[in-house]
């Protein structure tokens, strides 16, 4: 990784990042100082079949709104705000002539133009593409994922031909944010070599398998409604930022913006350079769902494992991506089946608490040290794959599994619950690291952002579980931070991604490993969870099985 070269005059960038609930700004300076953030939530529409839909115009006001609060707050002149990067959800976005939203479900609401990466109708079409086994395939884990978009396109064309005709563009979120700022219809490497196909090491798009699937149109039109022109993470776009969208955002005409990144990924950049080493370091993004990347010099080949990609976190290496469809999502839904979470969740807030922050205070102060908390989860195990299993299985049609239940309806059985879904998500997290350790990706350490891993108990429970130091670096936001550094890159501050990476983020606190008996009860426990793992999906598999969306067993702890 190359040292960090600034080649501009000093000022501040943004860094917008758009997650599942909210569109969120942050101002920092060119040492990856915040000075400023805002925030303003977004509507997340859903219907029965697993649809999850969004608004573009929705989403591009929220933006606006978070970063003329966020200049306002800093106390920054506008005119000082040399760059601005974007991050954003996987999430499909739909467009007619013109940039009109078009609607991309039953409701027919042209303002719902968005399929949210979590929405899962596209399940029967990624299971047909995967009986193709078609050789692209290779580069995303050897399954495809119906949160990726080429499923999503084939359900839109099957089920909805008149709208699929009419788009002008097919655009992932992050790249329709900078083409509303810029004008530039660039699409980011990122974003379409994770979740569109594009065969970045190659510098194009592979026309026999949009053919194979039933995407013929797209191969035939040469790619144009889902890019043809594809630039790293970074590249200054268009003129900067167009007049219209300048007026919008409260910033100068012409600010550069940089080609954007899936919002994990942000989170990648924000902390894996924090030592100018990204290859012994698995990013981990801990949020509404989770997310890990590991970037190595060479391809490895992971099954049930995205990737690899080439350049689309740290320029010029490969990347494979694993992590959970629901994570920070998972222990929500885990804590709202206990009897006593609507009292306890009015308590949490009372005290200005999230339930989360509440329920992890109350566990480290009932044990000697944040490691002995795993030990409050005692005879209870959760495998909390409610949206399926991501990595490594490539699974969507997993589900969860609560072994242990009892019939307490107290503070200590929730905090119980807590913990043992916390220690779930943790033991997931191991699985996907044994599986890219033994095809030939290890790694020594664990980077972590995200707003679901920011709990010091949190941080030391995945430490136990995993066997592996967890780092937070210094920024408050390294989502956010990441976002800004691709502002950075295009303002030209800095030569390329990686110095920016170097030259914009600190360590801060590591997290390590306990070993001893908390190591054994951890390894006890992770056995635990494969073995309810198998046994559910052997359930689900057998032609007398229930057709049902979560797998409860209870079964009374052992003395």
């Amino acid at each position: 990784m190359k040292h960090p070269t600034r080649t501009a005059p000093d000022g501040y960038v943004i860094g917008v990042d758009v997650g599942t609930g909210s569109a969120r700004a942050g101002l920092f300076d060119l040492a990856g100082r915040m000075l400023a953030s805002a925030k303003q939530d977004i509507a997340l529409f859903q219907a029965p079949g697993s649809i999850v839909e969004q608004s573009s115009n929705e989403i591009w006001a929220a933006v606006c709104t978070s970063v003329r609060s966020a200049v306002a707050q800093s106390g920054v002149s506008f005119d000082r705000v040399v760059g601005i990067g974007f991050d954003a959800t996987c999430s499909l976005v739909v467009l007619g002539q013109g940039g009109k939203p078009l609607p991309v479900g039953p409701s027919d609401d042209p303002e719902r133009n968005i399929i949210v990466w979590m929405d899962h109708r596209a399940v029967a079409q990624a299971d047909r593409i995967n009986a193709i086994g078609h050789d692209v395939l290779k580069y995303v884990g050897g399954r495809i994922s119906p949160e990726m978009e080429t499923p999503k396109l084939l359900w839109l064309l099957e089920n909805k031909p008149a709208v699929f005709a009419d788009a002008w563009q097919f655009m992932d979120l992050t790249d329709f944010l900078t083409w509303r700022a810029s004008g530039d219809l660039s699409r980011s490497t990122c974003t379409v070599t994770c979740k569109w196909t594009y065969l970045a090491h190659e510098d194009r798009w592979d026309a026999s398998y949009f053919r194979t699937i039933g995407l013929d149109v797209l191969a035939d039109e040469a790619f144009e409604r889902i890019g043809n022109k594809v630039v790293a993470p970074g590249t200054a776009l268009g003129s900067g930022l167009t007049p219209a969208a300048a007026r919008e955002l409260g910033l100068p005409t012409g600010t550069p913006v940089g080609a954007g990144v899936i919002d994990a990924h942000a989170g990648g950049i924000g902390t894996v350079g924090v030592d100018g080493d990204p290859f012994s370091a698995l990013a981990y993004v801990f949020g509404t769902s989770s997310c890990t990347m590991t970037s190595t010099r060479a391809p490895v080949f992971v099954p049930g494992v995205w990737g690899p990609y080439y350049s689309a976190m740290v320029p010029h290496t490969w990347l494979n991506e694993g992590g959970q469809s629901v994570a920070g999502a998972a222990i929500e839904q885990l804590l709202s089946m206990h009897p006593l979470a609507p009292e306890a969740r009015q308590q949490a807030q009372a005290a200005g608490q999230s339930l989360a922050t509440m329920l992890a205070d109350i566990a480290a102060q009932k044990t000697c040290s944040l490691s002995d908390a795993a030990r409050l989860a005692d005879g209870l195990h959760v495998v909390p794959e409610f949206l399926g299993n991501r990595a490594p299985m490539a699974d969507p049609h997993a589900r969860a599994v609560i072994v242990g239940l009892g019939m307490a309806n107290d503070m200590d059985s929730l905090i119980a619950l807590y913990i043992a879904g916390i220690c779930g998500i943790a033991y997931g997290l191991r699985q996907i690291i044994e599986a890219q350790t033994a095809a030939g990706a290890p790694i020594e350490r664990i980077m972590i952002s995200g707003g679901a891993g920011r709990l010091d108990l949190v941080r030391q429970l995945i430490a136990d579980a995993t066997g592996k130091a967890v780092v937070a670096t210094d920024a408050e936001e390294p989502v956010l931070l990441g976002a800004a550094m691709l502002g950075s890159v295009a303002a030209r501050a800095f030569d390329d991604v990686g110095a920016a990476m170097a030259g914009m983020s600190q360590t801060g606190r590591t997290f390590r490993p306990d070993t001893g008996a908390i190591a054994e009860l951890h390894l006890a426990r992770f056995h635990a969870f494969e073995q309810l793992q198998a046994l559910a999906r052997e359930l689900r598999q057998r032609p007398d099985k229930v057709d049902a969306q979560t797998t409860v067993v209870a079964i009374e702890p052992a003395n």
